[in-house]
């Protein structure tokens, strides 16, 4: 490596990948040989070439070198990617310019309209003038997100939706270096002024499991499996009328939050081969980091990232998605994650590192009810979007355990899992399944497998009142647990049970809404509790965007209908809204950093829902700061915030150090003593295992017009002193900042116990903005 431009790396650490085989070198594993961040102006030659470089030193010959390489950083991060073996990579970890070389470990995966339209009824302030229909007759000081370049990496793109439409458009803006890469059915002119570059990944991918099978997925930025279409117009999707899901169902006009904001597309998911690979997607972390690497030099301005880990969390220094997201921080990108579909259990949120808006989901006031009449006359209302009906009579209704083939597991005789039902038992009755294992869709398709009339899909315990409709392969319905309960009781005391199935309708105006999605991955954060994750909750259950049309609504392999809008259920789809608002932020407040856009988002969320009671989780129980972090979004309320607290980029290298014990970057070395975790100037406090007292220090910027002097109210966690001094804050302009000190004390009269913790809050208030704080403890 030149002399020269090693002298000029910032040095971070390596992150962890898969481990993969080669075929021809068994002992070959992808790496990911992390330098740094490039921080002179060299050319994409020069830094390859310094790359071959390093390379060739470990290897036999300059075209093995060559022929190893995978990836070669060039943008903001400094690195490449080569199939290794441990030997090669432990030499090349010595050298000085290296800063590590690991093995790829953790897998990723994606986390998988009426939800703009009730976040703006949900606020009631649409006199403000924060407008998202592109048709609003409103005037929008966001300007519906103009010009804002918003990357998405997901599974790609369907250019030809109508939510992507560039009609109207002014010229790309100058600003913008991306391409438009060619491909499998991907054409240049499929970009356009609305879709202006899209690239795609897949290297490390192929290193893993061999060539695409191009029969399942498009080798180009092309979309084959919907989730990337969807999450790209739910942030920025054009305003398109006369638009539903299969069978008619949301009937309406669909719209993304920022319609006029520019979007930037990077394929980095594929799917995993298999018995039906139509049904997963992975995402490898060393393609995803050369495609963060690509949009931080394209000059996007958001990056949504709907995808998360698989199982547990790997550690800051070695996610790449986290590394990737403090490059992009530190250049005032704003990075907005999903937290995960691993809930309602604790501890399963995902994408932790302060410097990334990791979100959360929650439902929105619509429903697709069906009433589910039994032979005892008891009305149950259950939800589906499945475009079939029954004749409007009663048929035979058996619950699955008792149709189960001989040698189906006891635990999953009632899963309705490939299979495992007789036909002789099964035929022309409605048949009752529980969810728990296996895919809801490809229970519908057991049940029309083997003969039956029409599923009832009822909810597992945990899953509680919260219905995830599907556009199942037969009539069909999901149940809350109670109602699923109920129906089986039914069943087991009626020797002759019957039911019968009516239509389905869209209902708006569900009350109470919104309520926590039980799917959505809760809290503490796992790897480091005292940093609140998730920050902030936004619609995810049952949102309707576009589609892509080379996969089915259910994407089994066996379905082979065509939409151009779905429905469908994650943090996946609450991450784009959140994305979105980010976006209208960046237009209204270009020069604002990435850490005041987040803070101007939490400290406005609400804790209450549309009727004015508390958030509720989907099992009915009231929500709390590790479900929902800071509240629900509310993108108006953001707009102006009032105070804000902002983070710089060597604030989270120091937080990094006292965190994780880890020097991000060779120009800022860990002090001997850095601040504690929860010193960093973040909206939220947590800090974990109190013992006595602690004192923690915040500092707010002041981004209201004219002159305001705010005054502090705390809402005491249990057992908890919650002391701010001064009690008031004066500003008198744009811009001034003022710093507060928090003491918080144990009064030793909470019981203690393994994970109990306590949370409240504390408030600033000029009589105009409220700007709220939650606080979660956990004692020592």
């Amino acid at each position: 490596m030149s002399p020269f431009l090693s002298s000029f790396l910032l040095p971070f650490c390596l992150f962890s990948f898969f481990s993969f085989s080669f075929s021809s070198k068994p002992s070959h594993k992808v790496y990911i040989v992390y330098l740094g961040e490039h921080t002179g102006s060299y050319a994409a030659e020069e830094i390859q070439e310094n790359h071959h470089g390093l390379l060739f030193s470990v290897k036999n010959s300059e075209e093995e070198a060559r022929r190893s390489i995978l990836y070669s950083y060039k943008n903001s991060i400094n690195g490449f990617v080569a199939l290794l073996s441990d030997e090669e990579a432990e030499i090349l970890s010595a050298r000085e310019e290296v800063i590590s070389a690991y093995p790829s470990e953790a897998k990723w995966a994606p986390h998988t309209t009426r939800s703009w339209e009730f976040l703006t009824d949900y606020e009631g302030l649409n006199q403000r003038g924060f407008g998202f229909l592109e048709n609003d007759w409103q005037p929008s000081k966001a300007n519906h997100g103009k010009d804002v370049i918003v990357g998405m990496l997901d599974s790609g793109i369907w250019p030809e939706s109508k939510s992507f439409s560039d009609e109207g458009f002014d010229p790309v803006p100058a600003r913008w270096r991306g391409i438009c890469e060619t491909g499998q059915s991907f054409k240049a002119s499929l970009c356009n002024r609305k879709i202006i570059g899209a690239r795609y990944y897949i290297k490390s991918y192929e290193a893993y499991y061999g060539s695409l099978n191009t029969s399942y997925s498009y080798r180009s930025p092309r979309d084959g499996d919907g989730h990337g279409t969807h999450t790209s117009s739910t942030v920025a999707g054009r305003s398109v009328s006369n638009v539903s899901a299969l069978g008619g169902f949301a009937y309406g006009t669909v719209s993304g939050g920022a319609p006029l904001a520019r979007l930037a597309v990077y394929k980095v998911c594929w799917p995993i081969p298999g018995p039906n690979p139509n049904i997963e997607n992975t995402c490898f972390e060393a393609d995803m980091l050369a495609a963060i690497d690509d949009a931080i030099g394209d000059g996007v301005d958001v990056l949504s990232i709907s995808i998360g880990s698989i199982g547990d969390p790997p550690t800051f220094s070695k996610d790449g998605i986290a590394v990737g997201a403090l490059h992009a921080a530190k250049r005032e990108i704003v990075v907005v994650c999903s937290a995960g579909n691993s809930g309602p259990k604790p501890a399963t949120v995902s994408n932790l590192v302060p410097w990334i808006i990791t979100v959360g989901a929650s439902s929105i006031d619509r429903a697709f009810t069906a009433e589910i009449k039994l032979g005892n006359n008891v009305i149950v209302t259950g939800q589906t979007v499945t475009p079939y009906q029954l004749e409007g009579k009663d048929y035979p209704l058996i619950y699955a355990g008792d149709a189960a083939i001989a040698g189906t597991a006891a635990n999953l005789t009632g899963q309705c899992l490939p299979n495992s039902l007789s036909p002789e038992k099964v035929k022309g009755k409605i048949v009752l399944c529980f969810r728990g294992t296996g895919l809801r869709a490809e229970k519908g398709q057991e049940v029309k497998r083997a003969g039956g009339a029409a599923i009832i899909l009822g909810n597992a315990i945990a899953n509680g009142n919260e219905v995830p409709v599907d556009a199942h392969v037969l009539p069909g319905a999901g149940v809350s647990a109670s109602d699923a309960t109920k129906i089986l009781i039914y069943i087991n005391s009626s020797s002759n049970p019957t039911a019968s199935l009516g239509r389905a309708r869209t209902v708006n105006g569900i009350k109470p809404s919104p309520s926590m999605a039980q799917f959505s991955s809760r809290g503490p954060n796992v790897l480091e509790p005292n940093i609140l994750k998730p920050d902030i909750t936004a619609p995810g259950l049952n949102i309707l965007a576009a589609w892509s049309e080379s996969s089915s609504p259910t994407k089994l392999g066996n379905d082979k209908r065509k939409v151009k809008y779905n429905i469908i259920s994650g943090t996946s789809m609450s991450c784009p809204h959140v994305s979105a608002t980010a976006v209208l932020l960046k237009s209204i407040y270009p020069h604002w950093s990435s850490s005041a856009i987040r803070s101007a988002m939490m400290t406005t969320a609400t804790l209450n829902n549309a009727q004015g009671g508390p958030l509720m989780n989907g099992d009915g129980t009231t929500g709390g700061p590790f479900d929902f972090g800071s509240g629900h979004v509310r993108p108006i309320h953001a707009a102006d915030p009032g105070l804000v607290y902002e983070a710089s980029y060597q604030d989270y290298l120091l937080f990094m150090c006292a965190s994780t014990g880890v020097q991000m970057d060779f120009y800022y070395p860990c002090p001997k003593d850095p601040p504690l975790p929860y010193a960093l100037n973040y909206p939220s406090v947590a800090v974990s295992r109190l013992n006595g007292t602690v004192s923690i220090f915040r500092t707010v910027t002041n981004v209201a017009q004219g002159k305001s002097q705010y005054r502090v109210s705390v809402d005491n966690p249990n057992g908890i002193s919650v002391q701010i001094s001064p009690k008031s804050l004066k500003f008198n302009d744009v811009g001034e900042k003022k710093s507060f000190k928090i003491v918080l004390k144990d009064k030793g009269t909470v019981m203690r116990g393994n994970g109990t913790y306590v949370s409240g809050s504390y408030t600033w208030n000029d009589g105009v903005h409220l700007v709220r704080s939650p606080i979660v403890v956990s004692f020592g």
